[in-house]
């Protein structure tokens, strides 16, 4: 049998209305190149990925120039991203199914975390290669945590002992991501990332440790945080 290969796909096509920016939070400039360049040269530059499915908005304006600045020999596909970033990922997965394998694995990784390291990339490949299910980056939490009513009084605090923050990328196979994002939304449930609708299916993902910097920009302040990671940092 053949070995399963690793692709990735980035889901592209947010607007990221919290930036309270006119262009999209993957298109702002970060150390001297889109958010978006970054993260896609991150999983591109892996000897493992094979290669990448990007999606993003119809009518995306900014693409065309990030494409054109792209240098790799591995296949990249862009497709027409969806109203959620759930549809976006399952038009990625359609895609890449009319040429891999339904057990190779797909590496899904947030467009606007751009500060992903080789080092948890590694990891993540390695931990979960022969995991039944599949698994993601996480890391635990590490403030403590208030619950609210409607009226933002706090009505309990919330044991962390148990709790992580999901981070991306979230590595599951093909087939069975496929299987289970179909699933999920054909009940009408709009599911937040790929772990999600894997529990959905019934299977418990593997939480693989991964580091704090690994940020998602969602708001002005997570840019200047993102360059300083970048910049201060050697691997």
């Amino acid at each position: 049998m053949t070995a399963p290969r690793y692709w990735a796909m980035a889901p592209a096509a947010g607007a990221g209305k919290r930036m309270g920016s006119t262009i999209p939070k993957q298109y702002l400039s970060l150390a001297g190149r889109p958010v978006i360049a970054h993260t896609l040269n991150r999983l591109l530059g892996h000897a493992r990925i094979a290669g990448l499915v990007v999606a993003i908005s119809p009518g995306d304006e900014w693409w065309p120039e990030v494409a054109a600045r792209m240098v790799t020999d591995k296949p990249l596909q862009v497709v027409t991203g969806g109203a959620e970033r759930c549809h976006s990922v399952l038009n990625g997965l359609e895609a890449l199914w009319e040429w891999a394998h339904p057990d190779d694995w797909v590496l899904v990784h947030d467009a606007a975390r751009p500060c992903l390291t080789a080092g948890d990339l590694d990891r993540l490949l390695a931990e979960v290669a022969d995991d039944p299910v599949g698994g993601l980056l996480a890391a635990p939490v590490r403030d403590t945590l208030k619950q609210a009513d409607d009226a933002q009084r706090i009505t309990a605090t919330v044991d962390r002992s148990r709790l992580w923050h999901a981070l991306t990328p979230q590595m599951f196979r093909l087939g069975m991501l496929r299987d289970a994002l179909r699933a999920t939304l054909k009940t009408g449930r709009l599911v937040t990332d790929e772990a999600a609708a894997m529990e959905a299916a019934g299977f418990a993902p593997r939480l693989i440790e991964g580091r704090v910097d690994n940020v998602k920009i969602t708001r002005p302040e997570d840019l200047a945080l993102a360059e300083f990671y970048l910049t201060h940092r050697s691997v």
